[in-house]
């Protein structure tokens, strides 16, 4: 079988993947996960699912190399890993009771030959109305949230925060669109089933 690379050091999408039964390594990409000035949560998730992907190539000449990133949307504005309790709790307290679009993309490349196959999943996560206290408690309880864009760990605490989940593949909120991926992967000649 064609060596599995996933381009990401998240242990939420190694997690993901692993479901598949399919043999990978992790490796950290090289990417700068900035947004360009005017670019569409859409476009910087692809941009950054494929460059992830890409700059694995040189190490990984035979592989196929799965890369992915995902972007939190509310107003217009991305919201990305906040990084620090302080941030998180501003980005909750925005978000409280208002309705957040998840933009995850997945890239495929066969380093071999170059091919790319890319997808991009839109999850709209409806968010509880939600007290400073409440937050609080959930930040003290889910160290987390400071890993996961908007700050909320869908698969954890995380569900207390939301009212409701629209989306064609639950797994693309917690980070990894598997449902894109075996297509992607039966194009590519793996069969997950086989």
């Amino acid at each position: 079988m064609t060596p599995l690379v996933l381009a990401s050091t998240s242990r939420f999408r190694r997690e993901l993947l692993a479901r598949l039964g399919l043999p990978f390594i992790a490796v950290a990409p090289v990417c700068d996960e900035t947004p360009l000035p005017g670019e569409s949560a859409a476009n910087t998730a692809s941009r950054l699912a494929s460059v992830k992907a890409r700059s694995l190539i040189g190490a990984h000449p035979q592989a196929l190399i799965i890369g992915s990133d995902q972007v939190a949307l509310l107003d217009g504005q991305q919201l990305g890993k906040p990084g620090t309790p302080e941030r998180a709790a501003a980005m909750l307290r925005a978000t409280a009771g208002r309705t957040l679009e998840f933009h995850t993309a997945l890239s495929l490349v066969n380093a071999a030959n170059g091919h790319e196959q890319r997808h991009t999943d839109i999850t709209r996560v409806r968010m509880r109305p939600l007290s400073d206290a409440q937050i609080q408690a959930y930040l003290a309880r889910e160290p987390d949230a400071l890993l996961c864009a908007g700050a909320a760990k869908s698969e954890g605490l995380g569900g207390a925060l939301i009212a409701g989940i629209d989306s064609s593949d639950p797994n693309a909120l917690i980070g990894l669109p598997l449902f894109a991926l075996v297509d992607m992967l039966l194009t590519e000649g793996v069969e997950v089933l086989a």
